[in-house]
């Protein structure tokens, strides 16, 4: 457990699913997690796993469903470059030039951290967003998956400093 944090609850696992409001349409859900503020509460995420829907296979076009989880709102389905991003996930069919479907590939950022990580994430705010993006598909597309964390108790100045941290680098 980090210093200055101290677990309130036993494993919580809390399924989602976000899905396409079109095809190709950048679409966000945000998920509650209800913590109380006023007792500095916040949610450590030990592991998280993401399973976008599969992409269509449709010949002579590249083709993909984008996932990811963060700790704030965005703009497009991010990737871990971006510092509130959790998890992310892809599933793409390259067929670009090709008579036929394509080839599938498959990119995770990591569905199970290593065991020498402690977590891989503290979410400060009351919530978290699922999004998904479509590329090149002809039915709108989803991404479902879990989150795995403990809620948690910080001290008043590490809690400050994680809301801060966490609003200020969305």
């Amino acid at each position: 457990m980090p210093k200055g944090l101290k677990e309130t609850s036993s494993l919580i696992e809390i399924s989602f699913q976000v899905t396409e409001s079109a095809p190709n349409t950048f679409t966000q859900d945000r998920v509650d997690l209800q913590l109380n503020p006023l007792d500095n509460e916040v949610f450590i995420v030990y592991a998280a796993n993401l399973d976008p829907f599969n992409p269509d296979a449709i010949a002579g076009v590249d083709t993909s469903v984008l996932g990811s989880v963060c700790s704030t709102s965005q703009t497009t389905a991010a990737n871990l470059s971006v510092t509130n991003c959790i998890a992310s996930a892809n599933k793409s069919i390259r067929a670009g030039g090709f008579v036929d479907g394509g080839v599938a590939f498959e990119n995770l950022a990591g569905e199970t951290p290593p065991s020498t990580l402690e977590y891989v994430g503290i979410i400060a705010t009351n919530d978290f967003f699922v999004q998904v993006e479509g590329v090149g598909n002809a039915a709108a597309k989803a991404c479902s998956g879990r989150l795995y964390g403990v809620r948690a108790k910080a001290d008043a100045s590490i809690y400050a400093a994680l809301v801060q941290s966490e609003v200020l680098s969305s």
